[in-house]
């Protein structure tokens, strides 16, 4: 089910957002809806703010949260400032691979009543004025020309939410569609590994062999293809290897059924590669 993320300053309201979306939310599926914090309760959200690699950890558990919580039929808040646009992608990411629907709500103040909402809280839940300051200056605006921050709803601090909208967003719109990146490898067995090595190996060796004699013009024959190489200058071990594991990569996540072939695709992209 979708993926919902706020996005805003520091003490912009996010927390009291999420909470009428979730409840709007629960009256429109009937899986659990669930908001993933980056600050669980006992955290000090001065001290992960203030150490880079605190932050660094709490956003790779606050993904992992997400991850697990993902499902088809659960909604997810993810109630963090979500100020590096980076880490939106990975949320973004995480969607695709996941293939379903996501939105993201951007909850506008200004820098002086972000200040003013972060001092009328309990002390426990409060930042400090120095990080506050430094957090407004790294926030990177959501954009709604960036892929990952589509849809794109903004709430002003003095407006309603319109949860029609997120409505529209999360259970009306598609989901993005999952690439090469975001998709579980093939697997291939480890005869076809052991075979695509082989194969690939053989024939480097044949052209390697075949240029000491050869004049440019002059077909390569290599073994286990039906297709050969026109001679046209000498290539290095170096090349023929770099285009060789180029080869492998792509064979790995596209196996072919049939070993006997893998010798002669390898000479087809060869041919391809060298024009």
């Amino acid at each position: 089910m979708p993926l919902v993320v706020m996005c805003g300053f520091p003490a912009s309201g996010k927390s009291k957002r999420a909470q009428e979306v979730a409840e709007f939310l629960k009256t429109k599926t009937k899986g659990n809806v669930h908001i993933v914090e980056d600050h669980p309760e006992g955290i000090n959200r001065n001290e992960i703010y203030t150490d880079s690699h605190k932050e660094r950890e709490t956003r790779g558990n606050l993904k992992s949260h997400v991850q697990r919580l993902l499902t088809k039929d659960d909604i997810v808040i993810v109630d963090s400032m979500n100020y590096i646009k980076g880490f939106r992608y990975e949320l973004y990411c995480v969607t695709k691979s996941c293939r379903t629907p996501h939105c993201v709500i951007y909850c506008v103040t200004n820098n002086v009543t972000s200040k003013s909402w972060n001092i009328s809280r309990d002390e426990h839940l409060r930042y400090s004025d120095d990080l506050i300051n430094e957090l407004i200056n790294r926030f990177e605006c959501p954009s709604p020309n960036n892929r990952w921050d589509k849809p794109l709803i903004t709430v002003m601090q003095d407006e309603s939410l319109n949860c029609e909208d997120i409505a529209t967003a999360l259970f009306e719109q598609s989901a993005p569609p999952p690439n090469q990146s975001t998709q579980s490898q093939p697997l291939a067995s480890t005869n076809f590994l052991y075979q695509l090595d082989k194969c690939t190996q053989d024939v480097v060796n044949a052209i390697l062999a075949a240029q000491k004699t050869s004049v440019p013009g002059d077909h390569i024959s290599v073994p286990d293809a039906k297709e050969h190489l026109v001679f046209t200058r000498t290539l290095t071990l170096a090349e023929l290897q770099r285009h060789r594991r180029q080869f492998i990569t792509y064979s790995k996540s596209h196996p072919v059924s049939d070993t006997s072939k893998i010798g002669n695709l390898f000479v087809q992209y060869l041919k391809k590669t060298l024009m």
